[in-house]
């Protein structure tokens, strides 16, 4: 028998989406909880994040009368994640468990005091499929005053936006130059940081929100946390797993666990040696993760036998490296750029590839497919000064003026005809003239019959929405012409272990690993190898560790 340094009914390693939550249905039913972090800081990715869970047919939906329901979300699920033996994690009873869980996982921490809503307009990423919501099934946190957690507050990973504004204001905000609503949003950002300051508070947005309120609400419930304090080990006593291994202090701790262990340490994405393996042609420096998404604790459940599925897959998010950003943890986004009028994508030899306005997962999963046959990482974005003048690039406002040394060290290339551009970026300057003049006769007809861009809803809430005659398509023809390069990145991995519906981990043969749980993506997603929708990640980490926690007060 196992001697134990300290004992809790439930053990959680990391502290991203889904453990607080876990934390917290376990608190309710009187169990204790200790929530062991490697790194100093609590939140994991979904802190930094946007914060969105893709939750179908959520309480705020019915609120707002915007109709969905549990079949119509199958429906959905059924068309894009569809049947196949290479997504074990996202088999149909797997889908119809989180489909109806997810509600009630809201309805949970609405009952806690989380203050959640909805964005008002988000489109499915797959909006033309059957069971799609042009509206969105999009939940959100509402702004936290962080100066609420007291000496906790320093403790929160800090979010990638360092604003007083909701999300849903900041996907407005960058459309500053089209939508009067956009520079009254703008105004009252100002207002709001001169009132929270002048009253003491600093509130927080996206993911900063949602996990703050977590942390506020966890701390208030009694849940226990350990950081610096890394997790090597599971201690696995006749087969079942009874605790871990932890290190606090450079002093391993033998923690026990009565009723389980919770996996929720993220992926991969900050393991080289892993992704060259799963994901060759990847770079850790490419991803906007947490630094301790290090994939060691996917390793140690593969110790003990749990089985593995969709490593090959991660949530794409394309991104831009200028100067003097190489080294940093959260570099620009630009999933807006290629979808914005008057703005294309090219491979190396100058020819489009893909819907530019597609779901970010996708963008970068044909980045890397098509860059096994030609040459497309890094791919060149192609504009204009329209696009200059009206749309955001890599940080800076519309019509900014842009850094000299984004020239001076060819981040930002910039010629006055198109053929001196292609010259620039060694492309075939005749190559690059038909691309960009085929995809201005397909803005001259209002179709793009190549890729079809525009014809989704979310093309074009993703491109120009105020934009009247097409908001995803625009000619690139008034020069100077510019080419920013654009990198295949990630906001996390996909793959991971296997579980059951009831989050249990399982082995090669399919059998469960007892005490064994995880959430996250610690495991393979039940999204398969799609992006359904915003919040397709941290959405079920959330309802995996809700599930993970019921399934273990019920074996308790």
């Amino acid at each position: 028998m196992t001697a134990f340094d300290e004992i809790y009914d439930l053990v959680v390693v990391g502290s991203g989406g889904g453990s607080m939550c876990a934390g917290l249905v376990a608190r309710e039913a009187g169990k204790t909880v200790l929530i062991v972090e490697k790194t100093p800081l609590i939140g994991g990715t979904t802190a930094r994040s946007g914060g969105v869970m893709w939750i179908p047919n959520n309480p705020f939906m019915s609120r707002d009368g915007v109709a969905d329901s549990l079949e119509q979300a199958t429906t959905y699920l059924d068309n894009v994640v569809g049947d196949s033996n290479d997504s074990p994690g996202a088999t149909r009873e797997r889908r119809r468990t989180y489909l109806t869980e997810g509600p009630n996982m809201i309805n949970f921490l609405v009952d806690q005091g989380i203050k959640l809503n909805r964005v008002s307009y988000w489109p499915d990423y797959y909006d033309e499929q059957p069971g799609s919501s042009e509206q969105g099934r999009t939940v959100v946190a509402e702004l936290f005053n962080v100066n609420e957690l007291g000496p906790w507050k320093s403790k929160l990973r800090p979010n990638f936006l360092d604003i007083m504004g909701s999300l849903e204001d900041m996907l407005k905000l960058r459309f500053i130059k089209q939508s009067w609503e956009s520079k009254k949003i703008a105004i009252r950002l100002v207002l709001r940081t001169i009132g929270a300051k002048l009253t003491g508070k600093h509130y927080v947005t996206a993911g900063g929100a949602l996990q703050g309120r977590m942390l506020h609400a966890s701390l208030k419930a009694g849940v226990e946390f350990l950081t610096d304090t890394p997790v090597n080990e599971l201690i696995v006593e006749g087969g079942a797993v009874k605790g871990v291994v932890a290190f606090a202090n450079g002093e391993p701790r033998r923690i026990g666990a009565r009723y389980g262990v919770l996996i929720n340490a993220g992926g991969f994405a900050r393991n080289q040696k892993m992704r060259d393996e799963y994901q060759p042609g990847t770079d850790t420096n490419w991803s906007l993760t947490a630094e301790g998404d290090t994939g060691e604790m996917i390793l140690e459940m593969m110790r003990h036998g749990a089985a593995i599925g969709q490593m090959e897959e991660m949530v794409g998010n394309q991104i831009a490296i200028p100067p003097g950003m190489e080294n940093v943890a959260i570099k620009p986004v630009v999933q807006g750029v290629t979808a914005a009028p008057h703005c294309i994508l090219v491979d190396q030899s100058g020819s489009r590839y893909m819907n530019e306005a597609g779901s970010y997962m996708a963008y970068c999963k044909g980045m890397l497919e098509r860059n096994r046959e030609i040459p497309a990482v890094p791919s060149w974005a192609i504009f204009d000064s329209q696009f200059i003048r009206s749309y955001m690039l890599a940080g800076t406002m519309p019509g900014a003026k842009k850094p000299e040394r984004w020239f001076a060290e060819g981040f930002l290339r910039k010629a006055d005809t198109l053929e001196e551009l292609a010259r620039e970026i060694s492309l075939d300057p005749s190559a690059l003239r038909g691309t960009v003049d085929r995809f201005n006769g397909f803005v001259a007809q209002g179709r793009d019959d190549d890729y079809q861009r525009g014809e989704r809803a979310y093309d074009r809430w993703l491109g120009d929405p105020y934009k009247t005659d097409n908001a995803s398509l625009g000619t690139i023809s008034e020069g100077p012409f510019y080419a920013m390069p654009v990198l295949p990145g990630d906001v996390g991995t996909y793959g991971g272990v296997i579980t059951d519906p009831l989050a249990r981990v399982l082995r090669e043969d399919g059998t469960v690993i007892p005490g064994l749980y995880a959430t996250g993506i610690s495991t393979a997603s039940v999204m398969g190898r799609v992006y359904p929708g915003a919040g397709a990640s941290v959405g079920p980490s959330f309802v995996w560790g809700y599930v993970a926690a019921k399934s273990i007060l019920a074996s308790s």
